[in-house]
């Protein structure tokens, strides 16, 4: 079966963006990314409704996640969401989406990645990996270490984040992620779609 997180996954970032999410998103699709991530935190709920309308059909043949707002995931129909530890707990999420929508839950440690997998999460954010600016409330770093460490406790795939870049994105790859995010050096690049392409070979 196909694992659709590996590789380079994308996740949107209003604020980081040079060219917009809409550019941004296209970009990705054209690189051959597999999931889309969209993240929007400073938008209304409209102009976020409005926005995932829009990449949702350019995500037509590919997965596309809504973070934090199931709200919004429902109202465009897409493919799930993705859940941190302070957002809607898992159990009303599943409820909510129901059995057949993807949803992948952040964890910080071991003992939220056990949790997460035992409650049916389909895969784990793992973050922050290294320091990051892109999210402030993101926490310490963990360094590799975090990932060979859950991968020996989950058997559901496992996404990094969190202070990735070229320089470090082959330790993450070889320390077991099934895929990463590397946000600020992706969006904030004026190439989108050929700085992906760089991450895509390390898989």
């Amino acid at each position: 079966m196909e694992n659709i997180y590996a590789g380079y996954y994308f996740i949107t970032d209003t604020e980081l963006s040079k060219a917009g999410n809409i550019s941004d998103v296209k970009s990705a699709v054209s690189a051959g990314v597999k999931v889309v991530q969209y993240r929007n935190k400073s938008g209304s709920t409209k102009e976020m409704y409005e926005e995932a309308l829009v990449l949702k059909r350019l995500c037509r043949d590919i997965i596309f996640l809504i973070n934090d707002r199931l709200d919004i995931a429902v109202a465009v129909n897409a493919n799930g969401v993705h859940i941190g530890q302070d957002d809607m707990s898992y159990p009303v999420a599943r409820r909510i989406l129901g059995k057949n929508k993807i949803i992948g839950v952040t964890v910080h440690n071991i003992e939220e990645a056990k949790v997460a997998e035992k409650m049916g999460a389909d895969y784990l954010g793992v973050s922050p990996i290294f320091a990051t600016n892109t999210k402030s409330d993101a926490g310490n770093p963990k360094g590799i270490t975090l990932i060979k460490d859950i991968k020996k406790v989950v058997s559901i795939p496992i996404v990094a984040i969190g202070g990735i870049n070229l320089s470090n994105a082959g330790e993450v790859v070889k320390a077991g992620a099934d895929g990463l995010c590397a946000i600020s050096s992706v969006v904030a690049k004026n190439d989108v779609k050929s700085e992906i392409k760089k991450f895509q070979k390390l898989f």
